[in-house]
């Protein structure tokens, strides 16, 4: 994947200056929605006002490593990456083994904390055990409030929203959320939006699943939530599908280089989304999925030039 690209004060203004203007058409950016100094595209969190790259990072199976210098000095070139380039938001769970730990050692020992969006996950049953569950991620995250802290594939998802809104009243955590990772959950995950009582929520989303477009999103909008994309490759299957094929000469309108680019921008440009957290363990790959919260964005017509295109392949 491709390297970022250095660009002048002059001419990087310009491409930002581009890409507002065609989301504006669109009529997708919120008044304090914009890019970074990096040039990274952001959105802002309904509840707040805060302003989140678009860009994030996911940590499962990526960061799920051993302790040794050999496993772990890629994904500090990862984390580095992330926050030189723009990025904030780094995702992860109890679920994914040792990938919380791993980002709680490499953030300490780099000083990123400051510089981080930190959100993770509760997931198991009952108040006790959410509680040291939850406990022991503030440890191994080397965090003493967590940015962001979400119920896991709603397992035990009243129980855990008790707990939470105290914890959020105690400011121990700064927002609270739902997650899934399937359309089966949709229903559920419409419900508990409704409720207005978390302040993210986080699918699956990609090229290859779109079913959120039909209601989800537009729903989370309407209740001012912020969105969180996962999958966003589909498990990788869409690199799958366009191996060994070229970028289509269009896709160049929308400031896009590769086809990591071309995924995450299709996600990004709908007005709902705040962030998206592809995850890898490779700096050179970090790089490359940063890039596509920079520049232009697909409007509209061209994203569903985008669906259409896919469709054939």
């Amino acid at each position: 994947m491709s390297e970022l690209e250095s660009i002048g004060g002059r001419r990087d203004a310009i491409r930002q200056l581009a890409g507002i203007g065609t989301l504006l058409a669109m009529g997708q950016v919120r008044a304090a929605e914009k890019p970074r100094g990096s040039g990274m595209l952001e959105r802002t969190i309904p509840r707040s006002g805060e302003a989140l790259p678009v860009i994030g990072l996911g940590t499962y199976d990526a960061f799920d490593v051993g302790a040794s210098q050999a496993d772990r000095a890629p994904l500090g070139e990862v984390l580095e990456v992330l926050v030189e380039q723009g990025g904030s938001l780094v995702d992860s769970s109890p679920m994914y083994g040792r990938a919380e730990a791993v980002v709680g050692d490499l953030q300490s020992e780099l000083g990123l904390r400051p510089r981080l969006f930190l959100a993770t996950k509760v997931w198991t049953s009952g108040r006790d055990a959410g509680i040291r569950q939850m406990e022991e991620s503030f440890r191994l995250m080397r965090t003493s409030r967590m940015d962001l802290m979400q119920i896991h594939n709603l397992v035990d998802v009243r129980t855990h929203t008790a707990t939470l809104k105290e914890w959020k009243q105690q400011e121990r955590v700064r927002y609270v959320g739902v997650t899934h990772y399937h359309e089966g959950a949709y229903d559920q995950l419409e419900a508990l939006i409704r409720t207005r009582e978390y302040d993210f929520v986080q699918l699956n989303f990609s090229l290859s699943e779109r079913e959120a477009e039909e209601r989800v999103l537009p729903l989370a909008q309407e209740m001012g939530m912020a969105v969180i994309a996962n999958r966003p490759f589909a498990k990788a299957s869409l690199f799958g599908r366009v191996r060994g094929k070229a970028l289509p000469e269009w896709a160049k309108e929308f400031d896009c280089e590769t086809w990591a680019q071309f995924f995450l921008k299709y996600i990004v440009s709908h007005p709902a989304i705040t962030c998206a957290i592809p995850a890898t363990s490779k700096a050179s790959h970090a790089r490359d999925n940063l890039k596509a919260g920079h520049g232009r964005m697909p409007d509209e017509a061209m994203r569903r030039k985008m669906v259409e295109y896919m469709a054939r392949l």
